[in-house]
């Protein structure tokens, strides 16, 4: 079976935006095909906010997390497989969940051949 934490995630992303809160990533910069700025990166550890006002560009697909966010007034884009992520909570209370260490090995990475999920377009379609 897949692993349930990228379905957890996207839940609990959910759930704290629907509270109105900040949804925080706590993300093991030390796996590897993790893309982050290692300038703040802390005891091999980030921690992302992924709020909708403070990035762009969310994807949580089950293998890959992407988005672009800002850090010290500079664009960057975020890269890293979901087993990477640690924990998401909410950064008001605390409230949301920790990961169990298990196997972290990283997905393959995404073909290069289909579309760079920071680059696609939003489209619309008719739905009857």
């Amino acid at each position: 079976m897949s692993s349930n934490r990228p379905y957890l995630i996207r839940a609990l992303y959910q759930w704290i935006i629907d509270n109105g809160l900040t949804p925080y990533l706590l993300v093991d910069a030390t796996v590897i095909g993790v893309e982050v700025p290692h300038q703040h990166v802390s005891n091999g550890k980030i921690t992302l906010n992924i709020h909708p006002n403070s990035i762009r560009d969310l994807s949580l697909e089950n293998d890959w997390f992407s988005f672009s966010a800002r850090f010290s007034g500079i664009s960057h884009q975020i890269l890293f497989p979901a087993q990477a992520t640690l924990a998401i909570y909410a950064k008001e209370n605390g409230q949301g969940m920790k990961f169990n260490e298990e196997d972290r090995s990283p997905p393959p990475p995404p073909n290069p051949s289909s579309p760079n999920p920071l680059s696609r377009k939003p489209t619309l379609r008719i739905v009857k």
